[in-house]
């Protein structure tokens, strides 16, 4: 079952990082590498890694893209590129969307949820988020305010432009 699980999630980030790289809209290409980190965390989950699977989505859709985008309001691009978005055909947008539900929810009804056998030491998701709030908290808390400040500036700046 793990097999049909890493086709799904392999082919839909093969078909979003070609998206990526072929979409002439900044922002739907920006869309399309959101698909695509995505996916990829659910590799990682798959891979018994469900903590750089949270940092996949923490760090890089949300704070990676949040910073793409910022950069794309910066420039001026509305001569070239952004424009209005295009009509969007509602079939592609209901199969997408069909097909992501499908994915999510084999995903959470067809996972086994065993425990793996024991080791030494695991890192567990309680252990690293123990760390990180311990030992860890001053950087934590630092690269916390850069997202926040990151994110206000964009806010912003995305208000100045109306």
């Amino acid at each position: 079952m793990e097999k049909l699980f890493f086709l799904m999630f392999a082919a839909v980030a093969v078909a979003s990082g070609l998206a990526v790289v072929t979409v002439r809209n900044p922002v739907h290409s920006a869309l399309a590498l959101i698909m695509c980190l995505i996916q990829v965390a659910a590799l990682f989950v798959l891979l018994r890694s469900p903590f750089l699977a949270a940092v996949q989505i923490f760090i890089y859709v949300g704070a990676v893209m949040v910073l793409f985008l910022f950069v794309v309001l910066i420039l001026d691009m509305r001569k070239a590129v952004l424009q209005a978005f295009p009509p969007v055909k509602k079939r592609f947008v209901v199969g997408v969307i069909l097909v992501l539900a499908a994915q999510m929810l084999a995903f959470v009804f067809l996972t086994p949820m065993g425990i793996s056998p024991a080791v030494a030491w695991e890192p567990t998701v309680e252990s690293i988020g123990r760390m990180l709030f311990t030992k860890y908290l001053f950087p934590f808390e630092v690269v916390s305010v850069i997202l926040l400040a990151a994110l206000v500036a964009a806010i912003v700046i995305a208000k100045e432009r109306r």
